[in-house]
């Protein structure tokens, strides 16, 4: 393997660092400052050479913005005028074409089926890192911070093992490891004690998702094999999803709306 690949190698394992992607961001954000300073700075032949190369990506920037804008305008057809043809103001000969823009049919499919997932809580308050992850200290002398607790009440799933506390970046405490939940049926309103098979969707974070981590309006997929739901064509249903009402973590139990 050669010499160099060993930071790809560590990321292809272990992922990247708690801190990296933000440190990215805001150094990214510092770039810029960083080349106004250098261009006033900048003296003779290396800023004539430094202000081309500017120049070259300006123009360049500005040309892939003018060919991702989309155009709203009208476009006539071209075509050829045959003699004796009457002029535009007395016969409407041209056919406006409006490019690139969705017609009306589409957009109403779009709102039907926007409107077709309304959940019960649409809004939910946003959670911090602070309050999401505790830090937890490690090494000889406690000085090393790379690993969080999870705090809120997750789902891991059938057969979960833990990984070596080596490797172990997210410890989830099995004391908030839940794998029922108690869901109600808005139409036949009635409460039913049901197996969590997934997390969904955290409307929080992709990560916490992946993590499993369960809050308020969290979409879960829960097992209805039980209530003995069918569908039209006569198949048992086993899973639904249903959203989370509750703060899991403050009431200790699962509280749930089916999605129906």
């Amino acid at each position: 393997m050669p010499q160099g690949d060993y930071i790809k190698l560590f990321r292809k394992r272990y992922g990247y660092r708690f801190d990296y992607f933000e440190k990215k961001r805001k150094k990214e954000a510092r770039s810029v400052h960083k080349k106004a300073a250098y261009a006033q700075s900048v003296h003779g032949l290396r800023a004539k050479l430094y202000h081309k190369k500017r120049h070259a990506e300006k123009v360049k920037m500005k040309k892939q913005l003018l060919m991702h804008q989309q155009r709203s305008n009208l476009q006539a057809k071209d075509e050829t005028i045959k003699p004796g043809a009457k002029p535009a103001y007395l016969l409407d000969r041209q056919e406006a074409v409006r490019a690139k823009v969705l017609s009306n049919m589409i957009k109403q499919k779009k709102k039907e089926r926007a409107g077709k997932w309304d959940v019960p809580l649409p809004k939910v308050r946003p959670i911090s890192e602070m309050e999401m992850f505790g830090v937890v200290r490690t090494g000889k002398r406690k000085t090393k911070q790379w690993k969080r607790m999870v705090r809120k009440v997750t789902f891991v799933g059938e057969g979960f093992t833990r990984k070596p506390p080596k490797y172990e970046r997210f410890i989830r405490p099995k004391a908030l490891r839940f794998k029922k939940a108690h869901v109600t049926h808005p139409e036949l309103k009635s409460t039913f004690y049901l197996d969590i098979l997934s997390v969904k969707k955290n409307p929080q974070s992709p990560m916490y998702t992946s993590l499993g981590v369960i809050t308020k309006g969290t979409i879960i997929e829960v097992n209805v094999s039980d209530l003995g739901l069918v569908t039209q064509s006569g198949k048992i249903v086993w899973g639904k999803y249903a959203q989370v009402t509750n703060n899991p973590e403050n009431d200790g139990v699962i509280n749930a709306v089916l999605l129906v």
